[in-house]
């Protein structure tokens, strides 16, 4: 069988449908960290894609965006269904094909609620979760204890910081997580300072 491709690759249904975007560096002798990035709501699978693209090929980062299947996530709009199904069905394509070491989740504003749901509900799989902006984390149940970084702008309008993360990661103190968390001067944004902040966190060691 050949090897899965590489560079910018297009995530299709088996009937040729899209499903979002992907992108894998050059294939080393090692594996790659799976990240699974998720869009704002209104947002685009490249949106998602471009918050990690620009460090994917330094630190070996197999880059998978889905698409919503709305607007935003589903859990946004009453409960997980049809986009875990599909992320689901992308994370299975991604180890048939890949070699992968971890997983991580990562999001930014309702993909950063959405990212922490599921990555506290599936936490015995996911070994990170990177929150760029959230607004609530909401899930069902918890499994595990993977590291979770939280960035959010002082100025933020859009999901106010008073009312989302500082309350969010004291809360998360509380339930014994590790969180690494960075705010900064800025709206709602992932500054190149916060995302370079966030993938040296993500590939160090704990």
């Amino acid at each position: 069988m050949a090897p899965a491709p590489t560079g910018h690759l297009p995530l299709t249904d088996a009937d040729g449908r899209p499903l979002g975007m992907a992108y894998a560096p050059p294939r080393t002798d090692a594996p790659y960290r799976l990240v699974l990035l998720l869009h704002g709501a209104g947002g685009s699978a490249r949106h998602a894609l471009d918050l990690l693209l620009p460090v994917a090929d330094a630190h070996h980062l197999l880059l998978m965006a889905p698409q919503s299947s709305a607007a935003s996530w589903d859990l946004i709009a009453g409960g997980f269904g049809v986009d875990v199904r599909r992320i689901d069905g992308l994370l299975a394509t991604a180890y048939d094909g890949y070699p992968v070491r971890d997983v991580t989740l990562g999001g930014f504003s309702d993909g950063a609620s959405y990212a922490l749901s599921l990555g506290l509900a599936n936490g015995d799989l996911i070994d990170a979760v990177l929150a760029f902006s959230p607004g609530f984390a909401a899930p069902p149940a918890t499994h595990g204890r993977p590291r979770i970084f939280v960035s959010h702008g002082v100025d933020d309008r859009v999901l106010p910081i008073d009312v989302c993360s500082r309350r969010l990661v004291p809360r998360l103190h509380e339930r014994g997580y590790a969180v690494r968390y960075e705010e900064f001067p800025g709206g709602h944004e992932v500054p190149s300072p916060v995302r370079d902040a966030a993938t040296t966190w993500l590939t160090t060691p704990p």
